[in-house]
């Protein structure tokens, strides 16, 4: 293992983060302190409880996923995407440097600006809303995972995308509406029958559900499947990379 590659991949990325810190940092940050003034403070004091847990702090797992979904697509796409744009992959390709330590780099790096991005909103949540954590070693557990999962299918999307548009597509058209309807802002059980059943359907369901349990020990599904659903993905995405440094897929041609 090239450690010596995978630091230098790995610091490059987050230099960049500290040379962007009010797109990188800043704008999730302050985005998503919006959702908690007016649904935490202005609705939610307002609204029944859920499952005995108050509004504000019943949503904040689902905007912390939210963020986290979205960030880490879009850090791990954008990260990959630049040296294909630029040219400079090729450099990468052409160093002693194995495709396990590229994507270690890059996808550390996009999964580690997510962590921190989260811990930050969950620092600022405490602002807003009064919430406890029941399980924090388990949150942090999904936070890693959810994290790295969706670096690694960032980065599949940043060697896909052929436009800075593609870049867009699965996160705004795909990955935000499912996170929309996958909890974030109500539980599963209020829905008819029918609708829960098809909701499960829904990846993200499993995600928002481990990660809320966490925090309050209550869950839509079962914590055991919401972790093998996210290692489940966790390994096609892996799988995916994989193929794409075996075939060269948008890399060496």
């Amino acid at each position: 293992m090239n450690l010596h590659a995978i630091r230098a991949i790995y610091l490059f990325e987050l230099a960049r983060t500290w040379r962007t810190l009010l797109q990188s940092i800043a704008s999730p940050v302050i985005s998503t302190s919006l959702y908690f003034v007016v649904f935490g403070s202005a609705i939610g004091s307002r609204m029944v409880e859920i499952d005995g847990i108050s509004y504000g702090a019943f949503i904040i797992p689902g905007l912390i996923m939210l963020m986290l979904l979205n960030e880490s697509i879009s850090n791990a796409s954008f990260g990959i995407y630049m040296p294909r744009f630029s040219g400079t992959i090729y450099e990468v390709l052409s160093a002693p440097v194995s495709y396990v330590e590229i994507v270690t780099g890059y996808v550390g790096a996009a999964a580690s600006k997510s962590i921190i991005l989260g811990l930050l909103i969950l620092a600022t949540a405490r602002l807003f809303v009064d919430f406890h954590i029941a399980h924090p070693v388990w949150m942090v557990t999904f936070l890693v995972l959810t994290a790295v999962t969706f670096s690694l299918f960032g980065f599949i999307i940043g060697v896909w995308a052929d436009g800075f548009e593609k870049l867009q597509i699965i996160p705004m058209m795909i990955v935000t509406p499912l996170t929309f309807l996958g909890g974030t802002f109500y539980s599963v059980n209020m829905l008819p029958p029918v609708w829960q059943t098809i909701t499960l359907f829904n990846p993200v369901v499993y995600l928002i559900s481990g990660f809320r349990w966490s925090f309050y020990g209550v869950a839509d599904v079962n914590v055991g499947i919401s972790l093998g659903m996210t290692v489940l993905f966790m390994v096609l995405c892996v799988g995916g990379i994989h193929w794409i440094f075996k075939t060269g897929y948008r890399l060496k041609n």
